[in-house]
């Protein structure tokens, strides 16, 4: 059988990648991943992992190529696993469909594989070959990275903007006796694409001050097909999210109020009793430590936080340094007169964004970069 020359590896495992993508909202809070058989130049088998659906992408297209595997390339997104967990180990099932050669676009950086996949299908003869489109497999699974490697959530911060960064325009005409609010700053487009990270975020976290301010859904509202709901978390050290707010209106086993009041207090009983869970965590300066949440959510087998708020917990987050990247997005527009910073925190120092991205979404434009590196070590 000829060598699939590397422009063939390249495309395949551009294929692999498009499965894996279908796996966003739907493999959490497993890796998304994507696998590919390729006999002569030909497709036989691909497949994405789905949670509920057990299967790891690599079985499910042996399964589908059937005898076409043995002698098979397989184009794979991430390392196969060598362990058992709640399937047995990837790599035997490669073994023992005889394919002859896997290409990986990175290797996995849960610990309990780490190149031991690699190792085991290279001690069995078959020829593996790692990084092809690796920044691309990488960017894909950050949030699993950082969360299976530090037991923490990866937050994604982001911020709509105008171009003297601030983070509102005052509404023009307010009706008698309405409640004060603000315009949109960007596009339908910006827009759009928020609705596409919520959707590929666990966890959306804001807090109280947002919510008391727009009376907000916060909810994932992309259309796409996820396996849970998104997880609105509120940070509200006082208990004062209204009864008859959006939020508690809609919640549906999808909302999470942190607080430092104690747990038998009366307003935590009060929303209880409207469906909400109600969650002390122990206060830093009066209010819930963001470390501490972080924590709990990581132990909820929330992989990804995404952090929607306004300039005082914007400040929080990046002070106590759990921020992971920065999404900003900016519309050609300026407040002039109004002063609602992006961020504020007493003695606030950011390190410089590392491997920043610029993107168009209609009129605006937005900036996306890292503060932490959630491969460093891997």
């Amino acid at each position: 059988m000829p060598e699939i020359i590397a422009s063939d590896d390249t495309r395949f495992m551009q294929r692999a990648l498009d499965l894996a993508r279908q796996g966003v909202g739907l493999a959490s809070p497993n890796p998304a991943v994507g696998a590919v058989l390729v006999v002569d130049g030909s497709i036989v088998g691909a497949a994405s992992h789905q949670y509920d659906a057990r299967d790891h992408a690599e079985i499910a297209a042996i399964r589908a190529a059937g005898s076409s595997a043995r002698g098979s390339t397989l184009y794979v997104t991430l390392e196969p696993c060598c362990h058992t967990g709640r399937t047995g180990p990837c790599t035997d099932a490669i073994i023992a469909a005889g394919i002859r050669r896997v290409v990986a676009a990175m290797k996995d950086p849960n610990p309990a594989v780490a190149g031991r996949g690699f190792e085991m299908l290279r001690a069995a003869g078959i020829a593996v070959e790692v990084g092809a489109l690796e920044a691309e497999a990488k960017k894909l699974n950050e949030a699993f990275a950082c969360w299976i490697t530090t037991g923490k959530p990866f937050v994604t911060l982001k911020s709509a903007l105008t171009l003297d960064g601030q983070l509102a325009l005052a509404q023009a005409a307010k009706k008698s006796g309405q409640r004060s609010s603000f315009d949109w700053i960007t596009s339908e487009e910006s827009r759009a694409e928020v609705h596409r990270m919520r959707h590929a975020a666990d966890a959306l976290l804001t807090g109280i001050g947002a919510a008391l301010a727009d009376d907000p859904l916060l909810t994932d509202r992309s259309g796409l097909p996820r396996r849970r709901r998104l997880l609105r978390v509120i940070l509200d050290s006082r208990l004062r999210l209204p009864l008859g707010s959006n939020l508690v209106k809609t919640a549906e086993n999808d909302l999470l109020v942190v607080t430092a009041l104690p747990a038998k207090h009366p307003r935590t009983r009060r929303l209880e009793r409207a469906g909400v869970e109600v969650l002390r965590v122990a206060p830093r300066g009066g209010r819930p430590g963001l470390r501490a949440v972080l924590r709990e959510l990581g132990q909820r087998d929330i992989l990804s936080v995404f952090l929607e708020a306004g300039s005082t917990l914007n400040g929080a987050a990046l002070a106590a340094g759990i921020v992971d990247k920065l999404v900003l997005f900016y519309a050609p527009k300026f407040a002039a007169n109004i002063d609602l910073p992006f961020a504020r925190a007493k003695k606030l120092s950011i390190p410089p964004l590392s491997g920043v991205t610029f993107h168009r979404f209609g009129p605006d434009f937005a900036v996306e970069g890292y503060l932490h590196d959630v491969y460093r070590n891997h």
